[in-house]
Protein backbone atom coordinates (compact mmCIF):
# COMPACT_ATOMS: atom_id res chain seq x y z
CA UNK A 1 0.00 0.00 0.00
CA UNK A 2 1.31 3.38 -0.90
CA UNK A 3 -0.39 6.41 0.63
CA UNK A 4 -0.16 10.15 0.03
CA UNK A 5 -0.19 12.62 2.90
CA UNK A 6 -3.93 13.18 2.64
CA UNK A 7 -4.76 9.50 1.90
CA UNK A 8 -6.93 10.40 -1.11
CA UNK A 9 -4.31 9.30 -3.64
CA UNK A 10 -3.84 5.88 -2.08
CA UNK A 11 -2.54 3.21 -4.41
CA UNK A 12 -3.37 -0.25 -3.14
CA UNK A 13 -0.44 -2.46 -4.11
CA UNK A 14 0.65 -5.83 -2.83
CA UNK A 15 3.37 -8.38 -3.43
CA UNK A 16 2.33 -11.60 -5.14
CA UNK A 17 4.46 -14.04 -3.17
CA UNK A 18 4.69 -16.73 -5.83
CA UNK A 19 5.85 -14.45 -8.64
CA UNK A 20 7.48 -11.69 -6.57
CA UNK A 21 5.64 -9.11 -8.66
CA UNK A 22 4.05 -5.94 -7.33
CA UNK A 23 0.38 -5.84 -8.30
CA UNK A 24 -2.11 -2.97 -8.12
CA UNK A 25 -5.50 -3.74 -6.61
CA UNK A 26 -8.65 -1.94 -7.69
CA UNK A 27 -11.29 -2.79 -5.09
CA UNK A 28 -14.94 -2.84 -6.21
CA UNK A 29 -16.57 0.48 -5.31
CA UNK A 30 -13.23 2.28 -4.83
CA UNK A 31 -14.71 5.72 -5.63
CA UNK A 32 -17.44 5.15 -3.04
CA UNK A 33 -14.86 4.01 -0.45
CA UNK A 34 -12.88 7.22 -0.97
CA UNK A 35 -16.08 9.22 -0.47
CA UNK A 36 -16.85 7.38 2.77
CA UNK A 37 -13.44 7.51 4.40
CA UNK A 38 -11.60 10.50 2.93
CA UNK A 39 -14.33 13.03 2.12
CA UNK A 40 -15.71 15.10 5.04
CA UNK A 41 -19.23 15.01 3.58
CA UNK A 42 -19.14 11.23 3.16
CA UNK A 43 -17.78 10.69 6.67
CA UNK A 44 -20.51 12.80 8.26
CA UNK A 45 -23.58 11.80 6.26
CA UNK A 46 -23.15 8.44 4.50
CA UNK A 47 -20.66 6.46 6.62
CA UNK A 48 -22.91 6.43 9.74
CA UNK A 49 -25.55 4.62 7.66
CA UNK A 50 -23.24 2.24 5.76
CA UNK A 51 -21.52 0.95 8.91
CA UNK A 52 -24.84 -0.01 10.55
CA UNK A 53 -25.81 -3.67 10.86
CA UNK A 54 -29.19 -3.41 9.14
CA UNK A 55 -27.65 -2.52 5.76
CA UNK A 56 -25.20 -5.44 5.72
CA UNK A 57 -27.88 -7.87 6.94
CA UNK A 58 -30.34 -6.60 4.32
CA UNK A 59 -27.81 -7.01 1.53
CA UNK A 60 -26.79 -10.43 2.82
CA UNK A 61 -30.40 -11.60 2.64
CA UNK A 62 -30.65 -10.22 -0.88
CA UNK A 63 -27.60 -12.29 -1.88
CA UNK A 64 -29.32 -15.41 -0.46
CA UNK A 65 -32.22 -15.14 -2.91
CA UNK A 66 -32.28 -17.46 -5.97
CA UNK A 67 -32.55 -14.39 -8.24
CA UNK A 68 -29.04 -13.32 -7.15
CA UNK A 69 -27.43 -16.11 -9.22
CA UNK A 70 -27.54 -13.79 -12.22
CA UNK A 71 -24.75 -11.75 -10.62
CA UNK A 72 -22.26 -14.64 -10.48
CA UNK A 73 -20.97 -14.79 -14.08
CA UNK A 74 -20.25 -11.06 -14.27
CA UNK A 75 -18.58 -11.13 -10.84
CA UNK A 76 -16.32 -14.02 -11.88
CA UNK A 77 -15.39 -12.33 -15.15
CA UNK A 78 -14.80 -8.88 -13.61
CA UNK A 79 -12.55 -10.15 -10.81
CA UNK A 80 -10.82 -12.96 -12.71
CA UNK A 81 -11.83 -15.75 -10.34
CA UNK A 82 -10.45 -19.20 -11.24
CA UNK A 83 -13.49 -21.45 -11.19
CA UNK A 84 -11.35 -24.50 -12.01
CA UNK A 85 -10.52 -24.56 -8.28
CA UNK A 86 -14.16 -24.62 -7.21
CA UNK A 87 -15.95 -27.78 -6.14
CA UNK A 88 -18.99 -26.93 -8.30
CA UNK A 89 -19.54 -25.16 -11.68
CA UNK A 90 -21.30 -21.78 -11.76
CA UNK A 91 -24.55 -23.39 -12.89
CA UNK A 92 -24.77 -25.47 -9.71
CA UNK A 93 -25.00 -22.61 -7.20
CA UNK A 94 -28.40 -21.72 -5.76
CA UNK A 95 -27.65 -18.07 -4.86
CA UNK A 96 -24.82 -15.55 -5.00
CA UNK A 97 -23.90 -16.27 -1.38
CA UNK A 98 -23.83 -20.01 -2.10
CA UNK A 99 -21.21 -19.19 -4.73
CA UNK A 100 -19.43 -16.57 -2.60
CA UNK A 101 -18.55 -18.97 0.21
CA UNK A 102 -17.96 -21.82 -2.25
CA UNK A 103 -15.84 -24.79 -1.30
CA UNK A 104 -12.74 -25.67 -3.29
CA UNK A 105 -11.64 -29.01 -4.70
CA UNK A 106 -9.80 -31.15 -2.10
CA UNK A 107 -6.30 -30.56 -3.52
CA UNK A 108 -6.74 -26.90 -4.49
CA UNK A 109 -4.95 -25.68 -1.34
CA UNK A 110 -2.06 -27.96 -0.25
CA UNK A 111 -1.26 -27.65 3.47
CA UNK A 112 2.45 -26.86 3.78
CA UNK A 113 4.88 -27.45 6.65
CA UNK A 114 5.12 -24.99 9.54
CA UNK A 115 2.56 -22.36 10.55
CA UNK A 116 0.22 -21.66 7.65
CA UNK A 117 -2.13 -18.94 6.45
CA UNK A 118 -5.74 -19.47 7.60
CA UNK A 119 -7.09 -18.22 4.27
CA UNK A 120 -6.53 -16.56 0.91
CA UNK A 121 -5.78 -12.85 1.04
CA UNK A 122 -3.33 -10.04 1.60
CA UNK A 123 -1.30 -10.35 4.74
CA UNK A 124 0.69 -8.04 7.00
CA UNK A 125 2.57 -9.18 10.10
CA UNK A 126 4.19 -7.60 13.13
CA UNK A 127 6.62 -9.38 15.44
CA UNK A 128 5.19 -7.36 18.32
CA UNK A 129 1.66 -5.97 18.44
CA UNK A 130 3.05 -2.58 19.53
CA UNK A 131 4.61 -2.19 16.05
CA UNK A 132 1.16 -1.72 14.53
CA UNK A 133 1.15 1.90 15.76
CA UNK A 134 3.93 2.86 13.34
CA UNK A 135 2.09 1.29 10.43
CA UNK A 136 -1.58 2.25 10.76
CA UNK A 137 -2.67 4.02 13.87
CA UNK A 138 -3.20 7.77 14.02
CA UNK A 139 -5.09 9.39 16.85
CA UNK A 140 -7.07 6.89 18.87
CA UNK A 141 -4.86 4.20 20.40
CA UNK A 142 -5.40 0.55 19.46
CA UNK A 143 -5.43 -1.81 22.43
CA UNK A 144 -5.91 -5.57 22.61
CA UNK A 145 -8.09 -5.11 25.68
CA UNK A 146 -10.59 -3.19 23.57
CA UNK A 147 -10.23 -5.46 20.55
CA UNK A 148 -10.79 -8.64 22.58
CA UNK A 149 -13.17 -7.07 25.08
CA UNK A 150 -11.14 -8.76 27.80
CA UNK A 151 -8.59 -7.07 30.05
CA UNK A 152 -6.88 -10.29 31.13
CA UNK A 153 -6.44 -11.59 27.57
CA UNK A 154 -5.32 -8.17 26.37
CA UNK A 155 -2.60 -8.08 29.01
CA UNK A 156 -1.56 -11.67 28.27
CA UNK A 157 -1.05 -10.95 24.56
CA UNK A 158 0.22 -7.36 24.77
CA UNK A 159 3.60 -8.35 23.31
CA UNK A 160 2.36 -11.15 21.03
CA UNK A 161 3.00 -11.23 17.31
CA UNK A 162 0.08 -9.88 15.27
CA UNK A 163 -0.92 -11.18 11.84
CA UNK A 164 -3.74 -9.62 9.81
CA UNK A 165 -5.14 -11.37 6.74
CA UNK A 166 -7.42 -9.18 4.60
CA UNK A 167 -9.87 -10.97 2.30
CA UNK A 168 -11.07 -9.08 -0.78
CA UNK A 169 -14.39 -9.94 -2.47
CA UNK A 170 -12.62 -12.04 -5.14
CA UNK A 171 -10.84 -14.25 -2.57
CA UNK A 172 -11.85 -17.70 -1.34
CA UNK A 173 -13.99 -16.90 1.73
CA UNK A 174 -13.65 -19.96 3.91
CA UNK A 175 -11.06 -19.82 6.67
CA UNK A 176 -9.10 -22.64 8.30
CA UNK A 177 -6.96 -23.44 11.32
CA UNK A 178 -3.32 -22.36 10.85
CA UNK A 179 -2.03 -25.01 13.24
CA UNK A 180 -3.14 -28.20 14.98
CA UNK A 181 -4.68 -27.92 18.42
CA UNK A 182 -7.90 -27.67 20.38
CA UNK A 183 -10.12 -24.60 19.82
CA UNK A 184 -12.31 -23.07 22.50
CA UNK A 185 -15.87 -21.82 22.11
CA UNK A 186 -16.15 -18.57 20.14
CA UNK A 187 -16.54 -15.31 22.04
CA UNK A 188 -18.80 -13.01 20.02
CA UNK A 189 -18.57 -9.22 20.16
CA UNK A 190 -21.32 -7.14 18.60
CA UNK A 191 -20.35 -4.14 16.52
CA UNK A 192 -20.55 -2.08 13.36
CA UNK A 193 -19.55 -2.89 9.80
CA UNK A 194 -16.75 -0.58 8.68
CA UNK A 195 -14.99 -1.60 5.47
CA UNK A 196 -11.65 -3.45 5.82
CA UNK A 197 -10.28 -1.94 2.62
CA UNK A 198 -6.98 -0.05 3.05
CA UNK A 199 -9.03 3.06 2.23
CA UNK A 200 -10.74 2.54 5.58
CA UNK A 201 -7.84 1.12 7.58
CA UNK A 202 -5.50 4.08 7.13
CA UNK A 203 -6.63 6.60 9.70
CA UNK A 204 -9.49 4.37 10.93
CA UNK A 205 -7.60 1.24 12.06
CA UNK A 206 -8.79 1.33 15.66
CA UNK A 207 -12.41 1.96 14.65
CA UNK A 208 -12.39 -0.97 12.21
CA UNK A 209 -10.91 -3.50 14.62
CA UNK A 210 -12.38 -2.29 17.89
CA UNK A 211 -15.87 -1.35 16.70
CA UNK A 212 -16.64 -3.93 13.98
CA UNK A 213 -18.52 -7.13 14.68
CA UNK A 214 -15.96 -9.79 15.56
CA UNK A 215 -15.48 -13.04 17.38
CA UNK A 216 -12.53 -15.08 18.52
CA UNK A 217 -11.46 -18.39 19.92
CA UNK A 218 -8.30 -19.62 21.63
CA UNK A 219 -6.49 -22.47 19.87
CA UNK A 220 -4.46 -24.42 22.44
CA UNK A 221 -1.43 -26.06 20.80
CA UNK A 222 1.40 -28.33 21.92
CA UNK A 223 4.33 -26.11 20.93
CA UNK A 224 2.96 -22.69 19.95
CA UNK A 225 1.06 -21.92 23.14
CA UNK A 226 -2.39 -20.36 22.95
CA UNK A 227 -3.22 -18.72 19.61
CA UNK A 228 -6.06 -16.19 19.30
CA UNK A 229 -7.96 -16.54 16.00
CA UNK A 230 -10.39 -13.69 15.37
CA UNK A 231 -12.63 -13.36 12.29
CA UNK A 232 -13.73 -9.73 11.84
CA UNK A 233 -16.82 -8.70 9.89
CA UNK A 234 -16.98 -5.74 7.52
CA UNK A 235 -19.31 -3.73 5.31
CA UNK A 236 -21.73 -6.09 3.55
CA UNK A 237 -20.58 -9.07 5.64
CA UNK A 238 -23.86 -9.91 7.33
CA UNK A 239 -22.77 -13.32 8.56
CA UNK A 240 -19.78 -15.09 10.08
CA UNK A 241 -20.43 -18.83 10.30
CA UNK A 242 -18.32 -21.30 12.29
CA UNK A 243 -18.17 -24.87 10.99
CA UNK A 244 -15.88 -26.43 13.62
CA UNK A 245 -16.68 -28.22 16.89
CA UNK A 246 -15.31 -26.38 19.96
CA UNK A 247 -13.15 -28.32 22.44
CA UNK A 248 -12.42 -31.04 19.86
CA UNK A 249 -8.96 -31.58 18.36
CA UNK A 250 -8.42 -30.10 14.89
CA UNK A 251 -5.70 -30.67 12.32
CA UNK A 252 -3.81 -27.89 10.60
CA UNK A 253 -5.87 -26.84 7.58
CA UNK A 254 -9.22 -28.05 8.94
CA UNK A 255 -12.05 -25.67 8.08
CA UNK A 256 -13.01 -23.21 10.80
CA UNK A 257 -15.79 -21.23 9.12
CA UNK A 258 -16.77 -18.85 6.35
CA UNK A 259 -17.89 -15.30 5.61
CA UNK A 260 -20.96 -14.35 3.60
CA UNK A 261 -20.74 -11.61 0.95
CA UNK A 262 -18.14 -8.85 1.30
CA UNK A 263 -14.55 -8.24 2.31
CA UNK A 264 -13.42 -9.41 5.72
CA UNK A 265 -10.42 -10.10 7.93
CA UNK A 266 -8.77 -12.75 10.10
CA UNK A 267 -6.58 -11.57 12.99
CA UNK A 268 -4.06 -13.90 14.66
CA UNK A 269 -2.22 -13.33 17.95
CA UNK A 270 0.68 -15.68 18.75
CA UNK A 271 3.42 -15.74 21.39
CA UNK A 272 6.33 -14.03 19.60
CA UNK A 273 8.80 -16.36 21.34
CA UNK A 274 7.12 -19.42 19.82
CA UNK A 275 6.66 -18.30 16.21
CA UNK A 276 9.18 -17.07 13.67
CA UNK A 277 7.26 -15.22 10.94
CA UNK A 278 8.74 -15.67 7.46
CA UNK A 279 11.20 -12.82 6.80
CA UNK A 280 9.79 -11.84 3.39
CA UNK A 281 6.40 -11.12 4.97
CA UNK A 282 7.97 -8.99 7.71
CA UNK A 283 10.13 -7.14 5.18
CA UNK A 284 7.15 -6.41 2.92
CA UNK A 285 5.19 -5.14 5.92
CA UNK A 286 8.04 -2.78 6.86
CA UNK A 287 7.83 -1.43 3.31
CA UNK A 288 4.08 -0.91 3.86
CA UNK A 289 3.21 -3.64 1.39
CA UNK A 290 0.82 -6.51 1.86
CA UNK A 291 1.80 -10.03 0.75
CA UNK A 292 -0.71 -12.17 -1.12
CA UNK A 293 -0.88 -15.70 0.30
CA UNK A 294 -3.22 -18.65 -0.05
CA UNK A 295 -4.76 -20.87 2.56
CA UNK A 296 -2.33 -23.58 3.69
CA UNK A 297 0.74 -21.64 2.55
CA UNK A 298 3.57 -21.51 5.10
CA UNK A 299 3.93 -18.07 6.72
CA UNK A 300 6.11 -18.98 9.71
CA UNK A 301 7.66 -21.77 11.74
Amino acid sequence: MKVSKNNTDMQIKFIDRKSGKTISEKPPGEVFLKLLYHNPFGKMTILPVVKRKFLSVWYGKKMDKPSSIKKIKAFVAQLGIDMNEAEKPISAYTSFNDFFYRKLKPNARPIENGFVSPGDGKLIAFEDVSDVHDFFVKGRKFTLEEFLGNKELGEKHKNSSLIILRLAPNDYHRYHFPYAGTPSEMTKIKGDYFSVSPHALFGHFTQVFCENKREFCTLSTKDKGEIIIAPVGATMVGTIIETFTPNSTVKKGDEMGYFAFGGSTIVLLIDKNKLTIDPDILENTKKRMETFVKMGEKIGK
